[in-house]
């Protein structure tokens, strides 16, 4: 006999059972199951998707997976994160991806808005399992992308109402957000809807700048501004603040020195040049503790020769190896999201920054809470 899933991807597990195979109805489809993986059919369509499955001792929990390029090949498909599964909400989840394609906070040159597309684009080629860490987060949590935030592209105040209260609904069911921007003003109203829920958090940023700018020409929500304008609002624990890679030119010599009298702790370019950054990781794992915390990526904290596809670019920036110490070494934290802003594509004509955006992202979401990791060794 067989058995209608619901729309939740959650199947009774007292279907047709033999030799470790279950056979159950989901819909218009005939799911053939093994102990590790699934294949599903459908009648009148071509075999659409592999995922795997978690068994309880009465339910199957479906997880979604990356479309395998053996079911479709790679520039084929719904544009979505990983060719992910696309989903209107966040119910359900445990981590979505989501787009911010905002621009209107840069004062120079513009682009990000078209950044979220660029990145889901890049991102067909990356695979379901980490083999340099282990990770195996689709295997672990159920993921999906829920698309991009609905804003206002003609007012900047107006925009960020918009964010904070659609982000205010995707973590208030518990999912976690990996955000692709979008200048970097959008981390200012996901802050707010992060301390709706969470409270102050703490805050790893990466950035040639401080963005810590009272205001720019009598303006002070920009992208320049998130950080002061955050921790003011109460988002962020002060003493629980890192940035990293901060160097170029200022307004004044006061410029990393706000930071730091608030209590943030500043480690600029420069004293990161010509070595690993885990000693640095291990250090900020320690001063975050159990705290909340968020991490916010603008890609301008690389160095241009690594990421040339960004509105303001400053030499001597951190490494693409130096990137993904800093994100793997956030393994272990109560990471609650992050983002990855300011990727102009049009910059880029080669695609490596927005493939460069994509790869930060996955890595992103291999740290989370969570993630199963396998001993490579």
């Amino acid at each position: 006999m067989f058995l209608r899933a619901s729309s939740r991807f959650l199947a009774r597990s007292a279907g047709v059972m033999k030799n470790d195979v279950s056979i159950f109805r989901y819909e218009n489809s005939v799911c053939i199951k093994d102990r590790n993986r699934s294949r599903m059919l459908t009648r009148n369509k071509p075999l659409i998707t592999y995922f795997r499955s978690i068994s309880t001792t009465n339910y199957y929990r479906q997880l979604n997976q990356p479309l395998h390029p053996e079911t479709l090949p790679r520039p084929g498909g719904i544009a979505t994160m990983m060719r992910l599964p696309y989903q209107e909400t966040a119910d359900g989840l445990d981590a979505c991806f989501v787009g911010v394609p905002m621009d209107i906070g840069t004062g120079y040159r513009s682009g990000t808005r078209f950044g979220p597309r660029h990145i889901r684009h890049e991102s067909v080629i990356l695979r379901a399992v980490n083999c340099s860490t282990g990770a195996e987060p689709f295997d672990s949590l159920q993921v999906a992308d829920i698309g991009d935030v609905n804003l206002c592209m003609y007012d900047v105040q107006e925009a960020c109402r918009n964010i904070e209260d659609q982000f205010k609904t995707i973590v208030g069911t518990g999912c976690k957000p990996l955000i692709m921007g979008g200048d970097h003003t959008i981390t200012y109203p996901i802050l707010k809807a992060l301390k709706n829920k969470y409270g102050p958090v703490g805050l790893i940023q990466v950035d040639a700048h401080p963005d810590t700018s009272d205001s720019i020409t009598g303006h002070k929500i920009l992208h320049s501004t998130p950080i002061r304008r955050a921790l003011e609002d109460g988002c962020l624990i002060a003493h629980k603040v890192v940035q990293i890679g901060l160097r170029g030119g200022g307004y004044s010599p006061d410029n990393f020195k706000w930071g730091k009298r608030q209590g943030f702790k500043v480690v600029r370019a420069e004293d990161c040049w010509h070595k690993s950054l885990v000693p640095l990781m291990a250090e900020i794992r320690e001063m975050m503790g159990d705290s909340p915390v968020y991490l916010t990526f603008d890609i301008d904290g690389l160095d241009p020769s690594v990421a040339p596809g960004t509105g303001v670019i400053e030499q001597g920036g951190l490494t693409g190896i130096q990137g993904l110490e800093i994100i793997r070494g956030c393994k272990g934290l109560s990471l609650v999201g992050g983002d990855v802003t300011e990727i102009c594509p049009q910059f880029d004509p080669t695609g490596r920054t927005c493939r460069l955006g994509a790869d930060l992202l996955y890595e992103l979401l291999c740290v989370l809470p969570g993630v199963k990791y396998h001993d490579l060794q």
